[in-house]
This record gives C-alpha cells, structure tokens and sequence, in this order.
C-alpha cells in the first residue's frame, strides 16, 4: 500500500469513526425520555399579555405568534419525536372511535328551513346553518390528509355539497393538510365563497373558481348577514411548496342574531381566550380543538390537552363545549378516540356539568338553543 492510499484510508476511518460518534449522540439525544413540566408551561400561558395579540405578527413574509414564541428547533425536535418511544394504551383507547350517522342531506332537508343546526362532519369539519346560510369549516372530505388515512367516513361527501339548499360559506384556519384539502375544495360549488387567512388566497383560488376572500386578524367581515371576525389561533403553518409561517393561521367567530359560535381552528392553549370573552362576551358555542396532544414535551404549543380545551371553555366563558379534531385520522401517539375518553372521564372526574358538554357523532345533527 502507498503512502497515498494509507493516508487515504486513515481519512475514512476517522470519518467513519467521527460519524459513528455523531450518531451515538444523536441517538442518545433522541431516545432519551423528555419530561414536561405542566404546571410551568400554564403558568407562561397565565403570564402572557393579552395586548399582543393586537401587534403585528408578520415580518419580510414571515407570520409569527408575538404572545409566546417557539424557541426550540422545530426539526430537532421532530425528529427527537419520531425516534422516541411511545407511551402505552389500552384495548378500548386504541380502537374508541365515535359512530356514523347516515343519510345527512336527507334528514337537512327534513328539517324546517328556519332551524338552525351544527352537525360533526369529520375531523374539523362542521356544518352549520344560521339565518339560512351554510358555512362549513376547514373542510376535507378525502380519504387522506397527505399521508394519513381516514378511520371514519365523512358525513357528507363531496357529490353531497351541490345538494345543500342555500348560500355556502367556507372557513378555513390555516393550511396545513387535515384543515385545507384541494380536492374537497375543487369540489364545492362555484358560488361557495371561502374565507383564507392572510397569504392563502391566491393558493386557493388555483382549486376553486368562486370568490375567495383573505383576512388578518380581527377583520370583521358580514356573509348574508352574519358577522365573522377572523381571531388569532396559537399555531403554526407548512405546506409542501409553502414554506415555514409563510400563511397565517386563525381562529373565527361567528355572530348570527341568535347565537355567537366560536371555532378555534387548530390551537395550543393561549391568553387568547380570555380576551375573547372579554369582545364576545356571550359566546353560546365553542368548537374546541381535542387532537395530537401526545407527547406532551412536543405537543403542547400548538395543541391543547384535554384539561386545557377545557379550560380554554372556561376562559371564553362559553354555554356548550363541542369537541373538534378526535376519531378521524391518527395525527398524534394518542389514538384518536383517545380524546373523547379522557373528555368523559375528566368531566367526571372534575364534577362538571355534563350537559355543557355536547359529544356529537358523525352526523348527528345538533340543533342550536337561543340563549
């Protein structure tokens, strides 16, 4: 052997050794248990001021939270969570799923057109009538969201939409695949008129041919006579061939001359619901996000527990809680029946009253009490 080729080999040994050792730490990183501190984060969330939700949250195209920022590498951090292990479930939470609920546009059309309704789709999809619209929110009525499958049926399919009887109002909180779907989108009436967050528009407008209108937040806009305020959420956006925070994401009420609803899209637990209340201070339902909240350590920015949705309820001051989000697709470790069992077992558990509590199948048809 030359004197070239033994330095040669010297060289790939020792960077075969050195990526030996990266690796072992990498791993070390990764597989080591991370612990969260509840109580701690909650007390940031407390100590947050309610002023900047107000300040501007955008800069050189970036959107940001400016209440609480992210500081840990997101990539990291991701990774740190696909090598970790997951915690263990029983029989029952792997496998709860909520039921199905056939015939939707039949029993809508059974109903007195002057009755206003919510009803689950799927995921957090919802339609509502109010004054004799329809608005649905962040439909996806596909069988995958990018990658994951559905494990329930939507309770109403994309051919179904054409057959909704009255004016259609689409919102959507932000883009990431399980909220905004193209192929529900380019099948939703031409005269279905979307509302986006700030930088989705000109997205959407490539799957939909009617209007499509694009909001910052606490724009108010009126849709035939109901009042939507576009909120803030606290969360986050990526989409392939969208980069990081390049499209805001948000939260919406909607204010009809009967009741006050209140979606909150896709969220951690933030100061923001009480400031909510504090603008809307009757708020008769609140649409609350219960999803992906496992583990704990990763989660718990843009995704609220269960003890937090409800006090996310609590905090807006709300007459019913309707829970959004669970038994769809599998986002998360938690299984996705998971949520609505821990819902149960924490109202009772906390001795709440189960009847503010509305735990909708898939389309159950839910009809709206004047406060």
């Amino acid at each position: 052997m030359t004197n070239q080729q033994s330095k040669a080999c010297m060289q790939g040994c020792v960077r075969f050794l050195l990526m030996l050792l990266m690796v072992s730490l990498l791993s070390s990183c990764l597989f080591t248990p991370k612990t969260f501190n509840e109580q701690a984060w909650r007390n940031r969330v407390l100590g947050e001021n309610p002023a900047d939700l107000y300040v501007p949250h955008e800069q050189e195209g970036v959107f940001f939270n400016p209440w609480l920022e992210r500081s840990e590498n997101r990539f990291l951090a991701f990774l740190r969570w696909r090598f970790s292990s997951t915690a263990r479930y029983t029989d029952e939470q792997k496998t709860y799923l909520p039921e199905y609920i056939p015939d939707l546009v039949g029993r809508i059309k059974a109903l007195p057109k002057e009755e206003d309704f919510l009803v689950w789709i799927g995921h957090a999809t919802f339609l509502l009538r109010l004054n004799g619209i329809f608005v649905l929110t962040d439909p996806m009525l596909s069988e995958r969201a990018l990658l994951p499958r559905r494990l329930t049926p939507p309770a109403l399919s994309k051919e179904e939409l054409a057959q909704l009887d009255g004016p259609l109002h689409i919102i959507i909180s932000h883009n990431h695949y399980d909220h905004l779907d193209t192929d529900t989108l380019e099948a939703l009436p031409d005269d279905a008129h979307i509302h986006v967050p700030l930088g989705l528009k000109e997205y959407v407008e490539q799957f939909h041919g009617g209007k499509v209108s694009e909001h910052d937040w606490w724009d108010q806009v009126e849709i035939s006579g109901i009042s939507l305020t576009n909120l803030p959420a606290q969360h986050w956006s990526r989409r392939i061939w969208q980069g990081v925070n390049t499209t805001l994401w948000s939260s919406y009420m909607l204010e009809a001359n009967k009741y006050v609803i209140y979606y909150g899209g896709d969220s951690g637990y933030f100061v923001g619901y009480r400031e909510f209340a504090r603008k809307f201070p009757k708020i008769d339902y609140a649409l609350l996000p219960t999803t992906a909240y496992h583990p704990r350590w990763f989660m718990h920015y843009s995704h609220m527990n269960i003890e937090e949705s409800i006090l996310a309820f609590q905090d807006l001051g709300a007459r019913y809680f309707v829970p959004t989000q669970w038994g769809t697709f599998h986002l998360g470790d938690n299984p996705p029946g998971l949520p609505l069992l821990e819902l149960e077992q924490t109202i009772q558990e906390m001795g709440l009253d189960e009847s503010r509590y509305l735990r909708p199948q898939l389309g159950e048809i839910i009809l709206l009490e004047q406060r």
